[in-house]
């Protein structure tokens, strides 16, 4: 009898957290490296989210290099909406075959961010890792491939309050419309996420926490978002125009946000000097 119940057990016993249903790494919609590129991350919507009803997040933590599932992991989630939790934080939790499948109920339609913090690995603790997905309610779901080419705009986001405002859609429209559009534009976006999420959940927080900052920040972007604007005004029909206009955007913002202060940082310092 004794020998009977602990069979009966066994299937309990190694039922992952919320009854996940592993996924194959390619499966995923999207893959993200986490924070300091320890493992990457992947996310699958399962149905695809809509307000008021359930859904459930496929969650798996993938060996980069080997496209295999890494196993025990402690991790928390939290959904995120207009910077306001709507699901979470979870309270740490194990994994022992590295996938979990959580469900969520949205409330509203828009952008929610889905904050995946990874604490520990094989039973040892880690650094905090936090990566951030970004997923459309009650629209089309951007599938995002290699390092998070669809992303979020954290800092812009956090900097103007949503991701529904008009200087994010006018980032987010310019990146899928007109970079993603060609290689090179994939290309450098596959690079400069790498590095952007790297830091960007920390100041996307830091905003939150610091209203001085974030208004800083706010102004900080503006230069930007007119540079970047310019793109949206020119024809970019082959990969040398992409590169052109993209190369001397680059130079602008260089320009902006380095040459002219040390340019007026140094004619000050003259100035003082007489």
């Amino acid at each position: 009898m004794k020998y009977i119940f602990l069979l009966l057990l066994v299937p309990l016993l190694t039922t992952p957290a919320f009854g996940a249903v592993p996924l194959l790494p390619e499966d995923y919609e999207q893959i993200i490296p986490s924070e300091n590129g320890t493992l990457n991350i992947g996310l699958s919507v399962d149905p695809p989210a809509k307000a008021n009803e359930v859904s459930k997040l496929h969650i798996g933590w993938i060996k980069p290099g080997f496209n295999k599932i890494q196993e025990h992991i402690d991790y928390k989630i939290t959904v995120i909406k207009d910077g306001q939790s709507i699901f979470g934080p979870i309270p740490l939790t194990h994994t022992s075959i590295g996938t979990v499948k959580i469900p969520v109920e949205f409330t509203s339609n828009g952008e929610h961010q889905i904050k995946i913090e990874m604490e520990g690995i094989l039973f040892q603790p880690i650094p905090l890792e936090t990566t951030y997905f970004t997923i459309n309610v009650g629209g089309e779901q951007t599938i995002q491939e290699n390092n998070n080419e669809g992303g979020g705009c954290l800092i812009a986001t956090a900097a103007f309050g949503s991701e529904m405002s008009p200087q994010v859609q006018q980032l987010r429209e310019i990146r899928d419309n007109i970079v993603m559009q060609t290689s090179s534009g994939k290309s450098f976006m596959t690079e400069f996420n790498q590095i952007y999420y790297s830091f960007s959940p920390q100041i996307a927080d830091y905003e939150r926490e610091n209203p001085i900052f974030k208004e800083a920040v706010k102004v900080t972007l503006t230069p930007m978002l007119t540079s970047f604007s310019l793109l949206a005004h020119v024809p970019i029909d082959t990969e040398q125009e992409m590169l052109g206009y993209g190369i001397g955007v680059i130079l602008l913002n260089v320009g902006m946000y380095f040459v002219a202060p040390a340019i007026l940082f140094t004619a000050i310092k003259k100035k003082l000097r007489k």
